[in-house]
């Protein structure tokens, strides 16, 4: 189940507490960095401008074949941004990590507004193994509140995972659904029970619970303005919180934005993480930079201070 590999991401195993590391199991890469939400909890919120470019695909194709030669297993088509905003890039990344490089697991996260039926099918046929729906929000209100755009777009989404779900029982595809949703601490989490009662459980292999958390960790007036303040300390999920330090996303994950940067934090939407540019290095060479072992080692030695890391919620 989809809980299973995530715990097994978030867990720093003894293997990799080392400033060097092997590569990393699984990796995200930022097909695009725009999205059609403006979540408030989203490290998007964090970005001046919009971003208008996208990875090009052959940079794509060299950096996840130097993943696969490197000994990783699995490959995110997506990071912060919505990978749906460019279909036709998401379609061909998965047949080519899939059928081309021969991945063992390829999995998509959404906001599920922009998965279409044709653009599902596509994705199911070209190979992927794991497509995951974000429901975040309890009602009209709240999604317009939360999410900052119209809620014609809440509706769409729960009509795209009842579409997912019809399309992968009609054909046999064998790619799992899920679906996960942040754990509001108020009266909202009994109307968020009740919605994926209705709407969401029917539907997938499994959900799961996220806590409260600022992607990014970085707080903002926006969150103040939500009437929300983050949780410190949150590693994985509910039922899985790990002790922050040290933070399994400079460890056991890659995350590739779409500009090439590698970047060591797993929401790093402005760039202020990175360590290493895939346009310039090898995939290896920038997962273990002079750079990227030093934040290792000052997360081993539990100081982060004079690190980009310091002024992160989680540490807080």
């Amino acid at each position: 189940m989809i809980t299973d590999r995530i715990d097994a991401i978030t867990n720093v195993s003894e293997q990799y507490r080392h400033r060097i590391l092997p590569a990393p199991k699984s990796v995200k890469i930022e097909l695009t960095g725009r999205c059609n939400y403006r979540c408030g909890f989203c490290a998007l919120r964090t970005r001046q401008h919009q971003p208008v470019e996208d990875m090009d695909f052959g940079l794509f194709k060299r950096i996840t074949k130097e993943m696969r030669e490197s000994g990783v297993e699995e490959i995110g088509v997506f990071y912060i941004g919505e990978s749906f905003m460019n279909p036709l890039l998401l379609v061909n990344a998965i047949r080519y990590v899939k059928q081309e490089l021969e991945f063992p697991y390829v999995f998509l996260t959404t906001n599920g507004s922009l998965a279409t039926h044709d653009r599902i099918e596509q994705c199911f046929r070209a190979g992927l193994d794991s497509l995951k729906f974000s429901v975040n929000a309890a009602d009209d209100a709240q999604f317009r509140e939360v999410m900052g755009v119209k809620s014609k777009l809440y509706n769409d989404a729960f009509n795209n995972i009842k579409v997912a779900r019809a399309i992968r029982d009609a054909k046999d595809y064998r790619c799992g659904l899920y679906a996960s949703s942040i754990k509001y601490d108020s009266a909202q989490q009994e109307k968020m029970e009740a919605l994926l009662q209705e709407h969401v459980l029917p539907y997938v292999d499994q959900h799961y619970w996220l806590p409260l958390y600022s992607m990014g960790s970085m707080a903002t007036d926006r969150e103040a303005e939500l009437g929300y303040r983050p949780t410190a300390g949150n590693q994985g999920r509910l039922g899985m919180l790990r002790k922050p330090l040290p933070c399994w996303s400079a460890f056991t994950e890659g995350h590739v934005r779409a500009d090439g940067g590698l970047s060591l934090c797993c929401f790093d939407a402005d760039g202020r993480f990175v360590v290493g540019d895939l346009t310039k290095q090898s995939f290896m060479d920038a997962w273990n930079s002079k750079e990227f072992q030093r934040i290792r080692e000052a997360h081993l030695n539990q100081d982060l201070m004079g690190t980009v890391c310091q002024e992160c919620i989680a540490y807080a």
